[in-house]
């Protein structure tokens, strides 16, 4: 699958209910992420060499839950298709990340949760962002 899908079923996966903006603030965790090339930056190789990759920095174990093999999303965002309307506006958000058109409004966010839990990670970070049903951290 190209850096194109696997962004857009990272999207749906994890921001499909917040709305368009919501779908933008998960690409720009991801972007900036793939850009950051630190430990969550996902590396794919390339003639004979190790380099970034967005979809290897969206399947990157651990890193965004709908991948995860127990995840209720997994199934679902495996089986969609641009029939779906939610994928299609994904799809749309994942090109404007790829191209460079999309600007990041999150403060530089590399990490985020849903407001409905508490993980170890975000114990003495400070949020950059906070958008619907998501709070957003930038790592120091």
């Amino acid at each position: 699958m190209s850096d194109l899908d696997i962004l857009a079923r990272t999207i749906y996966g994890e921001a499909r209910g917040e709305g368009r903006e919501g779908m933008e603030a998960v690409a720009c965790v991801v972007m900036n992420r793939y850009r950051s090339h630190k430990w969550y930056c996902g590396y794919t190789w390339m003639n004979g060499m190790k380099v970034p990759s967005v979809a290897q920095t969206c399947l990157k174990h651990y890193q965004f839950s709908c991948w995860n093999k127990n995840d209720p999303n997994l199934d679902k965002l495996l089986k969609v298709t641009a029939r779906n309307k939610q994928f299609r506006e994904c799809l749309l958000v994942a090109q404007k990340a790829l191209s460079g058109e999309l600007q990041d409004f999150t403060g530089g966010a590399t990490h985020y949760h849903t407001k409905d839990i508490k993980p170890y990670w975000a114990k003495d970070k400070t949020p950059c962002f906070a958008l619907g049903n998501h709070i957003f951290y930038k790592e120091n």
